[in-house]
Order: structure tokens, then sequence, then C-alpha cells
């Protein structure tokens, strides 16, 4: 059997995904994935283990009291929500990749239990009493100039030292 050059990941890839689906759509420019060169990425002011974590999901926030006729109506803005709101969580009207991976374990999403745990044995200082969300389908645009800033007024209402993002 003569080598063969790997030319995809073997891994769920959303870049090839994407790349596929917008040819696939007649689009002749390849998608231009978001990047930051100048993002605020800086060494932590204390050890982990004292730092509080806040949990940033992808996952979709559907209040009880909403009412929607079709997904389109569903808002994709940023949210904050009680740890106690997990329930919640909607995803089936969200792009992700519903062939490859499912959303059963909302610890795979938003994986408050394990941080809990980690808090527990003193691998991190605590975790936020809420955790905040960017629901899938943003564009770049938005989300750097009228999402970002939502969810980091968030985080420093709660005190919280590190972001952790967890996509669907």
């Amino acid at each position: 059997m003569a080598d063969r050059k790997i030319t995809h990941r073997t891994q769920v890839s959303y870049i090839d995904k994407s790349r596929e689906f917008y040819a696939a759509h007649g689009y002749t420019k390849a998608y231009e994935w978001a990047a930051n060169d100048e993002a605020p990425f800086t060494p932590l002011p204390k050890p982990l283990s004292e730092c509080k974590i806040g949990c940033i999901t992808t996952s979709y926030f559907l209040p009880d009291d909403f009412v929607y006729t079709v997904p389109s109506d569903l808002p994709r803005l940023p949210y904050v929500a009680s740890r106690t709101e997990t329930g919640q969580l909607q995803n089936q009207y969200l792009s992700w990749a519903k062939n490859e991976t499912h959303t059963e374990d909302v610890n795979s999403y938003l994986p408050l239990e394990r941080l809990d745990e980690y808090a527990a044995a003193g691998r991190i200082g605590s975790v936020s009493s809420r955790f905040y969300g960017l629901p899938t389908q943003f564009s770049h645009r938005q989300t750097l100039n009228r999402d970002a800033p939502r969810v980091i007024n968030w985080l420093q209402e709660d005190d919280v030292d590190v972001a952790l993002l967890v996509p669907l």
C-alpha cells in the first residue's frame, strides 16, 4: 500500500467542514476565520489555586417565559444566568457537529461540576455563582464590538479571575 499524504484532520474539523460547506454552496472566497493578534492574554496575577473561574458556553439559554414560534425567533444574544438554571440550556437550533457528537452531558459544554471538583481539591480557588453564554452563529464583528464587552462586564461584576470558554 502506497504512503498516503494526510490532507485533512482525523478529528471533527470545523475548519475543514466550514470550508467545504461554503464551497459546496457556491462561495468562491474561502471562509475567513476570526483572528486577534492583539488578544489581551496576560499572566495570572495569583496562583490558579486562588483564582475564581467563570465558565462561558456557546450553548443557548432559553428563559422560562420566552415564547417563540419558529427557531429563527430565538435571539442570539449573550446572556448571564444563575448556576441553578442550567436545565434551561437548549441546543437543538444551534449550529454544532450533530453527526459527530451530542449534548446529552451538560458537563461537556458547561463543566461546572468538574470545576466544583477542582475547587474542592484546591486546584482552583472557586467557581463563579453565575455562568455566561455566547450562543453560536455569531459574527466576528458582533462578537468583538457588541458581545464580548457585555460578557467581560459580567465577569468583572462577579470578580472572576479566569474565564474558561467551552464551545459546543
